[in-house]
């Protein structure tokens, strides 16, 4: 079975979140399995100049973006065991960051344009085109529209996965004729039309053959008008080819024993040493030094998704507990502004890190007790496998993924490894987040049994690319 991945980003080459880290894991996974897995995404200019040096190109193409013959060069690097490929276009790709720009529209066409006029160039022919996000959205549309009788195309099966229903891809309805050849048939409500506009993410739910979504309590959130993002009746109708699978992590990548960017390096057995990278973090971030007072980070984006917002809301009550907090993420400025104020009115017990540093966050993992993670809503969410992996004890919400990879410590059975609660309340968030420093202040026993049960967890990818597998499998028969 060869299975070709088309996605915006993957880790090692370029990441700006949880979907990088998926296309860098789940391929590996799959080949575990005896999937012959190769990867498709764009060349851009921030990729580590170790990995550019090393491309060579396969060939060049001309795509064709409305009246537009722009060049398309195909580069290729074997990284792992999986073959990359890279498309390249400067007036697209070649500058700094991956999105945000006002032609992403113009950028992500030629995206998907480009992605299905390789795969003739490709080594192997793909039977699965697996299709993420945005970004890749308009593939099975094309598809459909411009190759349905195309005999290397016709036998394609096409998988869908969202990663994050609100990040749509919504742009003019000019954009259809102008830049992606599609015709009115394509513009209306069974198609991409979304309240006047273009949908990418609409075109790819509506003309995949399969929709998947990255936990199953996000595939059931979804259907409903709260969370649906106004796709909702998109998920209900297709419901018989829908699933959610559970994002898994990379634990040879997670790992503490391991982890080299650790100054300790410590397992489930041996949690002394992950107090001796607690006093290391205090050292350097300048926090009070004592082993017997509990770390509570958050490492997260600064957006409104993210529960920043019921965090501020008590964080005077969570600093009156023997606590310290440390933040590390960048986002909307009103957040980055707060978080500077709480470091001035707390000295010493407050740390606030607005940058993104993927060493210092392992080290963060690492010398924390409890993780915070309070989002209006999650899809999936790795952070919280990270820590659960490194021993942080998770504080959530019972949300999307959230909800199906953290269980709340039952103090009756003894059940559980972190803790939640369920609805979107600042002063519910406040009460478990006190439950849990009550259970570390006072029941040290238990405390250090949940931090082993955590860190012994298996969220590895093998149980989620099985179930991969098995929905490639069943497409094919």
């Amino acid at each position: 079975m060869n299975v070709l991945f088309a996605a915006s980003e993957g880790h090692p080459f370029i990441k700006t979140g949880g979907l990088g880290d998926v296309i860098g894991a789940l391929p590996k996974a799959l080949k575990n399995q005896g999937v012959n897995v190769s990867v498709i995404l764009p060349k851009y200019e921030d990729m580590n100049e170790t990995f550019k040096s090393q491309l060579k190109l396969k060939d060049t193409i001309t795509v064709s973006v409305g009246w537009r013959h722009k060049y398309c060069g195909i580069e290729m690097l074997k990284y792992d065991g999986i073959t990359y490929y890279f498309v390249d276009n400067e007036y697209y790709f070649k500058r700094s960051g991956s999105y945000g720009y006002a032609d992403d529209g113009e950028r992500f066409s030629f995206f998907c344009k480009a992605v299905l006029e390789a795969i003739p160039y490709l080594e192997e022919q793909p039977d699965i085109l697996h299709c993420h996000d945005w970004q890749t959205g308009m593939i099975p549309v094309l598809k459909k529209a411009h190759y349905r009788n195309h005999p290397t195309y016709e036998s394609i099966k096409v998988v869908y996965t969202i990663h994050n229903l609100r990040y749509q891809g919504i742009f003019p309805k000019s954009i259809l004729h102008d830049l992606l050849d599609l015709s009115e048939l394509h513009f209306n409500n069974e198609g991409v039309e979304f309240h006047g506009n273009v949908s990418f993410m609409k075109g790819g739910l509506v003309y995949s053959d399969y929709i998947s979504t990255v936990s199953p309590s996000y595939a059931d959130e979804i259907k409903l008008p709260y969370f649906g993002e106004y796709l909702d009746g998109i998920m209900r109708k297709r419901e018989q080819d829908f699933v959610g699978i559970i994002n898994g992590i990379d634990t040879e990548l997670y790992n503490p024993k391991t982890d080299q960017s650790l100054p300790f390096r410590y397992q489930s057995t041996n949690q002394l040493l992950k107090e001796k990278n607690k006093t290391d973090l205090q050292k350097k971030v300048g926090l009070q030094v004592g082993e017997g007072i509990p770390v509570l980070s958050m490492i997260t984006r600064l957006v409104e998704q993210k529960g920043i917002d019921l965090f501020f809301r008590v964080l005077p009550e969570i600093m009156e507990e023997n606590v310290q907090v440390v933040v590390l993420g960048t986002g909307e400025e009103q957040y980055e502004h707060m978080l500077r104020e709480a470091e001035a009115r707390y000295p010493g017990r407050f740390s606030a890190h607005i940058y993104f540093d993927d060493g210092f966050a392992r080290q963060l993992y690492a010398a924390s007790d409890l993780f915070l993670m309070p989002s209006q809503f999650e899809p999936c969410g790795l952070s919280q496998l990270i820590a659960l992996r490194y021993g942080s004890l998770p504080v959530v919400r019972e949300t999307g993924g959230l909800k199906d990879t953290v269980i709340p410590f039952n103090k009756y059975t003894g059940e559980g490894h972190g803790f939640s609660f369920a609805n979107y309340n600042a002063h519910e968030m406040l009460d478990t987040i006190k439950l849990a420093l009550n259970l570390y202040h006072h029941d040290e026993k238990t405390w250090h049994k949940l931090v082993a049960r955590a860190m012994q967890l298996d969220y590895s990818w093998e149980a989620s690319s099985e179930k991969y597998l098995d929905l490639y499998e069943n497409l094919l028969k």
